[in-house]
């Protein structure tokens, strides 16, 4: 996990308030990913992680700061060059029910990303199809099914297999399992470990549960009030954290759950 893909430095985010305040959601956030390498972001509600992952997917401009992808500041990309992007950078978002579309069947969500690339001809579709959602465990069975007739758990591995149609380098996840039951977000978890090793991706995980995201994260940035507070690695033993805002996201109200997420891990 020597090769560099990912730097970030100095990214700031201001928001102007009604009133003519300043919010600064995200405050000189600094830090880099390698290949292959998982970085878990946690923080609670307010944190400043969705606007992280909004700038790192050029949906919100930051106010200064710059992101380097193998070496190039994607912040300077005119619109083609963002396109041409694109593919190398893919999200699984929080709710898997509502990224997708209602009305297209499991064959059409998982190989969209493809026609809109021009990188699949129509006769190769449904071979493709089957090639992505054997990635993700699901049988061909499922391809002509539509959103409603799938489980949260089945819902969450097509938007998986989606996102991994155009051979991304760098798969963030946004709390990509935190909507679903405990046990399947083992599941889950266990699917992105084998994806990753199989690929080489580089992940950034982006969760509320520090607990959870230890289990498998090489490195975890804790984040507070828009600023990184603590930076762990996986060794290390979290109750040994120094930082008392590390320690209270592991005292919280869901450490029942984290206890139980921790066992099925284990198991």
């Amino acid at each position: 996990m020597s090769e560099l893909i990912l730097d970030i430095q100095g990214l700031t985010k201001e928001f102007i308030l009604p009133n003519k305040e300043t919010l600064t959601a995200c405050d000189q956030l600094s830090f880099t990913a390698k290949k292959g390498q998982t970085i878990g972001i946690v923080g609670e509600s307010g944190s400043g992680k969705s606007t992280l992952v909004n700038m790192l997917m050029l949906m919100e401009t930051p106010t200064q700061g710059k992101i380097h992808y193998r070496e190039k500041n994607i912040l300077n990309l005119n619109r083609r060059e963002i396109w041409q992007l694109r593919p190398n950078i893919q999200m699984v978002f929080q709710s898997p029910t509502a990224s997708i579309n209602p009305k297209m069947k499991v064959i059409d969500v998982v190989t969209e990303p493809l026609f809109n690339y021009k990188r699949l001809k129509a006769k190769d579709k449904r071979k493709k199809a089957q090639e992505l959602l054997a990635l993700v465990d699901l049988s061909e069975e499922y391809l002509e099914r539509y959103a409603h007739h799938l489980s949260g758990g089945q819902c969450q591995r097509v938007c998986i297999a989606r996102a991994l149609a155009l051979n991304p380098e760098i798969l963030i996840c946004d709390e990509a399992t935190s909507a679903l039951d405990v046990s399947v977000q083992k599941n889950i978890i266990d699917l992105l470990i084998n994806l990753q090793k199989k690929n080489n991706m580089t992940i950034l995980f982006v969760s509320h549960d520090l607990a959870l995201v230890q289990s498998f994260a090489h490195e975890i940035l804790v984040m507070q009030n828009g600023v990184i507070v603590d930076r762990l690695s996986q060794e290390q033993n979290l109750n040994a954290s120094e930082v008392t805002y590390t320690q209270c996201l592991l005292n919280s109200v869901y450490s029942l759950s984290k206890v139980k997420q921790r066992l099925l891990l284990e198991n």
